[in-house]
């Protein structure tokens, strides 16, 4: 079994609240220099070998269903 990763993250250009809460709160315990933007991770566990249409249909489904493609952008990492 193999497990391919689909990581989601909210676009450059969306306000990323929770984000902005933790390097805040990072600020606050005296770690500087560090800015936080959260985002989503799917492990994806895949029965036989991952080729190219395997991750193709990873990706469709991600774009579909794990990601809001209008304010995310995610990436699959076999």
């Amino acid at each position: 079994m193999a497990l391919v990763v689909v990581n989601v993250m909210p676009k450059p250009e969306i306000l990323d609240p929770q984000g902005k809460a933790v390097t805040g709160a990072l600020g606050r315990m005296g770690h500087q220099g560090f800015s936080v933007r959260q985002g989503k991770r799917f492990e994806i566990e895949v029965t036989g070998e991952v080729n190219e249409d395997r991750l193709k249909e990873i990706s469709e489904f991600a774009e579909s269903l794990l990601a809001n493609t209008v304010i995310e952008d995610f990436e699959v990492v076999a």
